[in-house]
């Protein structure tokens, strides 16, 4: 009897720009201070990318390169590249076919897809589903977004928030049990109306009066957006936990989405991990939206031991939310 496969996180890369904006710098543009910001969010400071024409695919092709040249894959070995991103390079082409041409993967099909926060997830749920089905030997799930070409510095509710960022994850199968094990992933419509950008889509396209009523960047009602992020994000993972006959003690780390670290917080509690057990840098990079999670994974690869239970959450706008349980492969030292 075949065993069954499974999509197994096989690498990880990353990136971020060089250019740090701090609170003290953020305390000249908008009336806020470091202090406020730290208490209600975590962030300290973010990563943005500098210079003229540079893009999402700048952030996403040298996270993806980071990760080929860590595993001393060719690219044109790589199947599929999915690009989970909220700030594409333009409507069309999709930035994950710019991505794929940045790097070589000129073997092949690439995609973007698009939600929100949670993009990640769902990207990764995705590119599970590729390899399961045993058509696909490599794909790779990037999040990407560049939020400072969507966010208002004269907003001190959304500015402080943001930052820009990528991260990247190779999938391959395996029969030993490791890998993607489950997700439990959520929408719901309703949320749409307190996250969102009103302007640039078919609905309202981009005019002279939709760019002077700065329509073109991120639209947040934050205790809205707040109230239900601190419920669905935990319930979510704790299902995910309840599922799999999973407690506290049985996961060696939680991934979050890092939007604000009271929804971080609260999540840990729903799950009964201490914080010794979650992965933060919320202070070193802010929100990078799709980016956040496989940040993450980039930071701490070192730390991670082969067979550890990793379980990812997040939520974004939509509203999207969701958890992944993930069983390690590697030890992140090797």
């Amino acid at each position: 009897m075949a065993k069954k496969i499974s999509a197994v996180i096989t690498g990880v890369g990353g990136y971020v720009p060089e250019y740090r904006l701090t609170n003290k710098e953020l305390e000249r543009m908008v009336d806020t201070t470091d202090e406020w910001i730290k208490t209600r969010t975590g962030v300290e400071e973010r990563r943005i990318l500098k210079g003229a024409g540079k893009a999402t695919s700048d952030l996403g092709a040298p996270a993806v390169k980071n990760l080929l040249e860590k595993r001393g894959i060719d690219p044109l070995e790589i199947d599929c590249i999915i690009c989970c991103t909220v700030t594409p390079d333009m409507f069309f082409p999709a930035t994950a076919n710019i991505i794929s041409e940045k790097v070589g993967a000129k073997n092949a099909f690439s995609f973007d897809l698009g939600a929100a926060c949670s993009g990640f997830l769902f990207g990764l749920t995705m590119g599970a589903s590729l390899i399961e089905c045993g058509r696909y030997k490599k794909v790779v799930i990037v999040g990407a977004d560049k939020m400072s070409a969507i966010t208002d510095y004269s907003d001190r509710t959304t500015c402080i928030l943001f930052g820009d960022g990528a991260g990247a994850v190779l999938l391959e199968p395996g029969e030993e049990g490791f890998g993607v094990l489950d997700s439990n992933l959520k929408t719901d419509g309703i949320g749409g109306k307190y996250l969102h950008m009103k302007a640039g889509g078919s609905q309202r396209p981009a005019s002279i009066e939709t760019v002077v009523a700065k329509e073109h960047y991120i639209f947040q009602e934050g205790q809205a957006v707040f109230k239900f992020a601190v419920v669905r994000m935990a319930d979510a993972a704790y299902e995910l936990m309840e599922r799999n006959k999973l407690s506290g003690d049985d996961i060696s780390w939680l991934v979050p989405h890092q939007a604000n670290k009271r929804i971080i917080d609260a999540t840990a509690n729903r799950m009964g991990i201490p914080s010794e057990k979650v992965m933060l840098n919320i202070m070193r990079y802010g929100n990078t939206t799709s980016g956040t999670i496989p940040l993450c994974l980039w930071d701490w690869e070192s730390k991670l031991k082969k067979g550890d239970n990793l379980v990812f959450a997040a939520f974004g706008g939509g509203f999207t939310w969701g958890a992944t349980l993930i069983k390690w492969a590697y030890d992140g030292k090797s």
